[in-house]
């Protein structure tokens, strides 16, 4: 399987190569575009500052630019946080994309969006600040209404940033299961 797979708020960092090997080691190919080319960011605060700076247009036209070359291949498209909103808004839009898998964050969905039962797999801390419950519920439903099928996973005691191991909000148990999930996931498409 293709995958394209896109860094949180904290940047291109070893944890996120460390995903794509895993990713590689099942299997799949897999590209990691560096979307703030080369700048990271120590804190989510910093994360944001950097992120706004760039821009999200700015952001969306980097991601396009990293996919298109692959996109006719059927993509599967996965990130991490602002990874997973950027990954979820290039599936939403790629009438050839094989799946969609999300780690720690969710987009706004477009009203006319609309998608052949894409295979979509979401996993979140519970609770997660930056995807509220109630957030969660309205996005299901959404993607659900575009033609979506949608599994949603949540990790209860697990910080947002779980699956990196470098971050303060990481668990190992929760992100054991995440990967076993989602490279299953992966696998059945």
């Amino acid at each position: 399987m293709d995958i394209m797979l896109f860094h949180s708020v904290h940047g291109l960092r070893p944890a996120v190569h460390a995903a794509a090997d895993r990713l590689r080691a099942a299997g799949h190919q897999v590209r990691v575009p560096d979307l703030f080319e080369g700048q990271t960011a120590t804190s989510v605060e910093e994360g944001r500052a950097l992120k706004d700076k760039i821009g999200k247009d700015e952001l969306l036209r980097r991601a396009v630019l990293a996919a298109a070359p692959y996109s006719d291949r059927g993509l599967v498209y996965a990130g991490f946080s602002l990874g997973g909103s950027i990954a979820q808004t290039l599936a939403l839009g790629d009438t050839k994309a094989r799946g969609l898998l999300l780690m720690h964050g969710t987009s706004d969905i477009a009203e006319n969006a609309s998608v052949d039962e894409l295979p979509v797999q979401l996993h979140v801390a519970d609770p997660d600040p930056f995807e509220p419950h109630d957030w969660l519920t309205a996005w299901y439903l959404r993607m659900r209404q575009a033609g979506a099928d949608v599994e949603i996973y949540r990790y209860p005691g697990a910080g947002h940033l779980y699956t990196d191991p470098d971050l303060p909000d990481y668990d190992e148990s929760a992100a054991e299961a995440t990967w076993r999930t989602g490279l299953a996931f992966i696998d059945s498409l």
